[in-house]
């Protein structure tokens, strides 16, 4: 029995602000209890609403950069002054146990994955359009005309970067791009290496005769 058929499967999500990501993502967990998402480790301040541990793991830059050192992070990233990273402790470990993992991450992280973990399943998420992605950050009504500008800017930039992934979902329809990613890992749970790990039993006596 092989250790990487043994293990659960990474899967990197990456899209442009304003796709639908991370609902779709919410999603997948709601319906599938076999998918846990990695949670990051930031050292930007804690917002109203926000909980230690559930939407990042909050640290102090200087222990953030020890973390570094050590090297404990399988990407990290300096973003607008704040650092953010993923626990490569956590990830492995929680693979070994045969949980599968999602990693939402932008493509520069989802590209040190790739190169870290090759064994990851990589998906980009993008809207239908750009009239759409754009009506989609307006009609949040949360950020300034320039900050929507500087996001439709980064979503071009992004998007560019697409075909470097193993899947892409258009989230046009909510439901369907749902479907479409929950598609995705019953495809991979369904791979022989993982299949006849599960069934080897079954296998041995089929091919007995």
């Amino acid at each position: 029995m092989s250790q990487e058929s043994e293990q659960g499967t990474l899967y990197v999500i990456s899209a442009p602000s304003g796709a639908g990501k991370t609902s779709l993502v919410a999603g997948m967990l709601e319906q599938d209890g076999k998918l846990g998402v990695s949670v990051s480790h930031t050292t930007r301040p804690m917002r109203d609403g926000e909980q230690n541990g559930v939407n990042y793991h909050f640290v102090s830059r200087d222990d953030f950069e020890a973390m570094i050192t050590r090297g404990e992070f399988l990407e990290h990233a300096d973003v607008f002054g704040n650092y953010y990273g993923t626990s490569q402790v956590w990830v492995k470990q929680t693979l070994a146990r045969g949980q599968d993992v999602i990693l939402e991450i932008d493509w520069q992280g989802a590209e040190q994955i790739r190169r870290l973990m090759p064994g990851c399943v990589s998906i980009f998420i993008v809207p239908p359009s750009p009239e759409a992605l754009e009506e989609r950050l307006t009609g949040r009504g949360t950020d300034a005309p320039e900050v929507v500008e500087r996001r439709l800017k980064e979503a071009s930039d992004e998007c560019s970067h697409a075909l470097e992934f193993d899947f892409l979902v258009v989230n046009d329809n909510f439901d369907i791009a749902l479907e479409d990613l929950l598609s995705i890992v019953r495809s991979q749970r369904l791979r022989m290496q993982v299949q006849q790990v599960r069934h080897s039993g079954l296998l041995t006596r089929l091919s007995a005769g």
